[in-house]
């Protein structure tokens, strides 16, 4: 029997048939089909980079206005639906994407192609400006699965630390995350189902760092409860982009995106966690505390900052940010995350409200920083707060309550939701008071 070809559920659109292939007819003078499908094109393009729903509908929306159209559009996670209205004909149509992830790279570019619209419009044709699209498409990843396994490693390692872990819990991570990545990666680029994707890489970062842990108990004689650190290693799968896009789209009145990505981002941490408590099971882990570090307030404000800028670097470079911009959101990264830490420690703070001020300070910092260097601010505030979404905390209220802790499981689960609100709620402060566009129900 001849193997059946794997088919997505949703077709390849021809754009170029929209056009009318005269390369002297410029854009703004083309029927109205052509002139939708360039702006509904976009808008999947955009939403493809993880982007919110706010973003999407606006860049549809300027194109729009320089073709000299109306544009209605619901957005959700994978799909939009929307309508063009030229004042005597309507065009509608249901755009689908055939899954969903994050691409900075990509979005910068877009948004570079969005803002640049109105002087081009004029004198690119239809099929030029679908061209011009293809290109930007053909941006998928910057980095190979080996690179990617290095960034989860660099963050998960650095992550381990800031979570109370010691030199021997990183360096076990750093191997268990860098290997669980680089199998997702892998896995991904044959179109495997998110479902099986996030469960072999779980279990491929557990059994490393339990192999790698067992090895050094018997080498070098490691003590046992550094065994704590496995949790660290899986944390590379934690949707922090969605998780903090559903805020922002929510608090916009997005609320079918926002819900949407809301519950992706839940599927996505169930499965991981389920994955990890299975696994934990089988290989005897517990998810006890970390063994005292004994650094002076110093040296944790160091480490921190050194830490906190490797963490964030290595998950930007994982949304396929260019080095420049993984650079700059690590930097902002190392100042709001230390921050956040140092006001627990030193002002008693309460974990959720420090995640705010850090939240909103990163918002602060990357609005004063697009000014000057162009990156859309999304790629910036996004990876640089990551790192702040409590996976220990998700990972530990499901082992509690697999094991029918369900006291000590209701209070993990409360800090974590606590603290998942406050991020976006920070960010979206930061964004009133720099974005006039953003505060205001547009």
């Amino acid at each position: 029997m001849p193997q059946t070809a794997f088919r997505p559920n949703h077709m390849h659109i021809a754009w170029h048939d929209y056009t009318s292939h005269d390369a002297t007819l410029p854009i703004s003078a083309a029927p109205l089909r052509e002139k939708a499908s360039v702006i509904g094109r976009t808008g999947l393009m955009l939403l493809s980079c993880g982007t919110g729903a706010w973003r999407v509908r606006s860049s549809m929306n300027t194109l729009a206005e320089e073709l000299g159209l109306v544009c209605a559009a619901d957005i959700g996670l994978t799909s939009i639906e929307y309508t063009c209205f030229d004042g005597e004909q309507a065009f509608s149509q249901t755009l689908t994407l055939t899954s969903t992830g994050v691409n900075t790279s990509k979005l910068n570019r877009l948004e570079q192609f969005v803002a640049e619209f109105a002087d081009i419009c004029s004198r690119m044709s239809g099929e030029q400006l679908h061209t011009h699209l293809d290109e930007i498409e053909q941006v998928h990843g910057l980095y190979s699965p080996l690179m990617l396994g290095l960034a989860a490693a660099l963050a998960c390692g650095a992550f381990t630390f800031l979570l109370g872990g010691g030199w021997v819990e990183m360096i076990l991570a750093f191997f268990g995350a860098g290997i669980g990545n680089a199998v997702r990666c892998k896995l991904s680029k044959h179109h495997l189902t998110l479902v099986l994707c996030t469960t072999v890489s779980v279990a491929a970062a557990c059994l490393v760092y339990a192999g790698c842990l067992k090895i050094a108990e018997m080498t070098c004689g490691i003590n046992v409860q550094h065994e704590a650190g496995y949790i660290c290693s899986m944390l590379f799968i934690i949707p922090g982009f969605p998780f903090i896009t559903s805020g922002i789209d929510m608090a916009k009145l997005d609320m079918r995106s926002g819900l949407e990505r809301l519950s992706y981002a839940v599927m996505i941490v169930l499965i991981a966690t389920m994955a990890a408590w299975l696994m934990a099971l089988a290989l005897h882990l517990k998810p006890v505390d970390f063994l005292p570090l004994n650094l002076s307030m110093l040296q944790y404000i160091v480490f921190r900052l050194l830490t906190s800028f490797c963490g964030v670097f290595g998950f930007s470079i994982m949304f396929n940010s260019p080095v420049p911009l993984a650079m700059s959101a690590a930097v902002i990264g190392a100042i709001s995350n230390t921050l956040r830490l140092e006001l627990v420690d030193l002002a008693s703070l309460p974990p959720a409200a420090a995640a705010f001020f850090a939240a909103m300070i990163a918002g602060l910092l990357a609005s004063a920083y697009k000014k000057h260097s162009g990156f859309p601010r999304i790629a910036i505030t996004v990876p640089s707060i990551v790192i702040m979404v409590p996976g220990l905390y998700l990972y530990r209220a499901i082992y509690n309550l697999g094991m029918m802790n369900l006291s000590i499981s209701a209070s993990w689960f409360a800090s974590a939701t606590l603290i998942i609100l406050a991020l976006p709620l920070g960010l979206i402060f930061a964004r009133i008071m720099t974005d006039k566009m953003f505060r205001y129900c547009t």
